[in-house]
């Protein structure tokens, strides 16, 4: 399956997608990346004058690149018009330095297990640098429907 066809079929609106490009798809790992703009809606308020990145974004594009991108290709659907459905289940990550507006990240996923519909990743972020901004595990359910 085409990385750009995987991105098509993800179930965000454009103002809600955090996947730029997937540059590496297997059925172990996927890397991708996202460049934050500066008018993203969340900046006209969180930290007025020195505008951050919300945690809970960074969260929902290393999920959307490590969870839902992987879980998408795992269930190795080559058509464009199969629906996928997606519940986040759980989260533990741990963040280390901020993303400003203009970064762009990379995320890294490597599946821990996929079964029953359930994915579990080990996903990390970095920056520009090569400097980790976040790492953790995100779980959630991944399932297709006509």
């Amino acid at each position: 399956m085409k990385s750009e066809n995987i991105i098509k079929l993800l179930p965000y609106g454009p103002e809600f997608l955090f996947v730029d490009k997937l540059t590496k798809i297997s059925s172990e790992r996927v890397e991708g990346y996202y460049t934050f703009k500066k008018d993203e809606y969340f900046y006209h308020s969180h930290f007025k004058n020195n505008p951050v990145t919300p945690g809970v974004i960074l969260i929902e594009c290393m999920a959307q690149i490590g969870l839902v991108c992987l879980g998408i290709y795992l269930l190795n659907s080559e058509e464009i018009s199969v629906k996928t459905t997606v519940a986040f289940s759980s989260s533990q990550v741990d963040f280390f330095i901020p993303v400003f507006p203009r970064e762009k990240v990379k995320v890294v996923s490597e599946k821990v297990y996929f079964r029953f519909n359930k994915l579990k990743c080990k996903v990390k972020m970095f920056n520009e640098k090569g400097e980790l901004v976040a790492k953790g595990e995100l779980s959630g359910m991944i399932k297709k429907y006509e």
